[in-house]
């Protein structure tokens, strides 16, 4: 439904406060001037954290309001002036949100006639207090989003109660299920990586993709594709194979596994997908900045891709890649987080993290502002690749 925002005023605690107009003008800049709305969100909406005086500032009247949602973080008391410009912004046309509510009281009643959607914050409330403020909510027409949802009890229990829309770690790390049947059609893109990996011969490569012809004809939809650079068309499995190289089938296969079903065919607006394809691009974009050799970029990209796979096959990460024989540096980075690519993936997974506190220290060189930049370029090529996919 939406991709979340999110911006941080230095790479260090993020205590400037008298800074965050200009952070999220940092944002507004990239976001929508340098790449362009269209190209970052897509047919999604964004949501955007205010503090108060971010809320109270002209600024964000500047945003494209059918694409954005205000989101009110909890540091914000409600008061007569608050009250007032959400009222303002709600009659200009904006959505707004309220994050992080943990039950009712005066304050967030008085200003509900404005909001469209309330974030609960699930982890910090008991099931009986849920219960009680779900409830409560219910009689004003708003949406309600739980967020922080982290296993699938949790996610069950919202869906009960009638939650709308849901936020958190669990839709990117669900929860293991033993003895689930591994989809066939990711099996089989499995061992086409080991064999491209292992640099096997075309022949036995091409012997895979003629035992799955669904994914075969997936292959060459993607090399015909305009986001696959190839720049001409190719009309048989084995030409593909060898105008594609080892390099750019490699990537290919990566994202094939998060976007085909069991039955062969393509997935629509599979977010674990995009979750994948952005992390693994953010951490390309990053690794050539920080001057990683191009064979060192090339593993960033998959090491981003890799670290979804637990979540794409519903198995222990150590399981999926074990017959990959990745080598000791990528098996590192993506069990134990170890060595530079997995400090690197580690930097990714906090700043998904809705946190305003990143850890640096193992990259002084880079800054928040090129965390942001990666992001929203990432976000942008891969809009545009689940375009051509």
């Amino acid at each position: 439904m939406a991709y979340e925002l999110l911006f941080r005023s230095s790479q260090h605690n993020g205590a400037i406060i008298d800074d965050d107009v200009g952070a999220t003008s940092s944002v507004i800049h990239y976001a929508f001037s340098e790449l362009g709305i269209q190209h970052v969100l897509g047919n999604y909406q964004g949501f955007i954290n205010l503090s108060k005086d971010l809320l109270l500032s002209d600024l964000i009247e500047l945003l494209p309001k059918t694409q954005v949602v205000l989101e009110l973080l909890e540091t914000i008391t409600i008061d007569e002036q608050i009250i007032q410009r959400c009222a303002d912004l709600k009659a200009k046309g904006f959505t707004l949100a309220l994050d992080d509510v943990i039950g009712m009281d005066a304050q967030i009643e008085s200003i509900l006639p404005y909001i469209d959607i309330v974030k609960l914050d699930v982890l910090a409330m008991s099931v009986p207090d849920l219960q009680k403020t779900v409830r409560a909510l219910m009689r004003w027409p708003v949406k309600l989003l739980a967020e922080k949802i982290d296993n699938e009890e949790q996610h069950a229990l919202c869906m009960k109660l009638g939650f709308d829309l849901f936020q958190g770690y669990y839709f990117a790390k669900p929860t293991m299920l033993e003895g689930k049947r591994t989809d066939t059609s990711k099996i089989a893109l499995l061992s086409l990586l080991g064999l491209v990996i292992r640099d096997a011969d075309i022949a036995e490569i091409e012997q895979i993709f003629k035992r799955n012809p669904n994914l075969a004809v997936n292959l060459m939809k993607l090399v015909n594709s305009v986001g696959s650079g190839v720049g001409r068309q190719i009309d048989s499995l084995n030409q593909a194979l060898v105008v594609l190289g080892r390099q750019h089938l490699k990537r290919w296969l990566q994202i094939l596994m998060f976007a085909v079903k069991d039955t062969g065919d393509m997935k629509e607006d599979n977010p674990l997908m995009l979750l994948a394809i952005v992390r693994g691009k953010q951490m390309e974009l990053l690794s050539a900045k920080l001057g990683f050799t191009l064979e060192e970029q090339d593993k960033a990209f998959m090491v981003g891709i890799f670290s979804l796979l637990d979540a794409l096959f519903n198995q222990p990460l150590h399981d999926v890649i074990t017959p990959l024989n990745l080598g000791e540096t990528m098996n590192a980075a993506l069990l134990e987080r170890k060595g530079k690519l997995g400090q690197l993936l580690q930097l990714m997974e906090n700043t998904e993290q809705k946190t305003e506190v990143i850890d640096f220290s193992a990259w002084p060189q880079l800054t928040a502002d090129d965390l942001l930049t990666a992001e929203l370029s990432a976000l942008d090529w891969a809009n545009q690749l689940s375009k051509a996919i």
